[in-house]
């Protein structure tokens, strides 16, 4: 199981310390970019992505929650991040979407809101690397684990395994220590967690999720 702290989630004010607590202890940062629009909330864009990525060797795992997402993944490149991650329910063309960063040496993720039911992806599932369920709704940290993921988490499995692709599932909200080890043992790769990281003692909160 892969950690991915949500560095939004994180004393912004103390950016330098954090990530140097990071390192080498978690896999991926996970970046949040709302738009305010796709979700109520407005958090960074590229030029904040860009002053991490000079302060750190961390993989960056982009989460794009935006409209129109195909017009801002480009902005992203140059970063080389581990993967953009943008949502289904945000555009028409996922297909070509996914295609355009694979191109760039880039896994192509997507990402479903609660209410999606994993089957829309599966007539493209061939052309992702990763797909993020979403265990609480976008746009807001510190929401509670929805129980029914669960079920989304083992059907996506199951879907990838049928179709014998190497496909990443990462699980994003309400990560905490009383709910990872069902939400690996449902098949997730990865995890996003940023309440419970962020709040008290830093290593000791990734130690906990790392045991599982």
């Amino acid at each position: 199981m892969k950690i991915s702290p949500s560095i939004l989630a994180a004393d912004l004010t103390d950016l330098k310390n954090t990530l140097q607590t990071l390192e080498s202890r978690v896999d991926f940062l996970h970046m949040d970019i709302m738009d305010g629009h796709f979700v109520p909330t407005l958090s960074f864009g590229e030029v904040y992505v860009k002053l991490l990525k000079d302060h750190t060797n961390i993989p960056l795992d982009v989460h794009l929650m935006v409209d129109q997402p195909e017009k801002e993944v480009p902005k992203y490149y140059d970063f080389s991040p581990f993967n953009i991650t943008f949502h289904y329910e945000a555009t028409n063309f996922p297909v070509r979407l996914a295609r355009e960063i694979r191109k760039k040496n880039i896994k192509a993720g997507i990402s479903l809101n609660p209410k999606t039911p994993v089957e829309f992806i599966e007539p493209f599932l061939e052309e992702l690397d990763l797909v993020l369920i979403m265990s609480v709704e976008p746009g807001f940290y510190g929401q509670a684990f929805i129980p029914f993921s669960i079920e989304k988490i083992k059907k996506l499995k199951d879907m990838i395994l049928q179709k014998d692709l190497d496909v990443l599932i990462e699980v994003d909200g309400g990560i905490n220590q009383e709910n990872i080890s069902l939400v690996k043992e449902a098949g997730a790769d990865i995890v996003v967690a940023g309440s419970f990281i962020f709040k008290g003692n830093i290593e000791e909160n990734i130690q906990k999720l790392k045991q599982f």
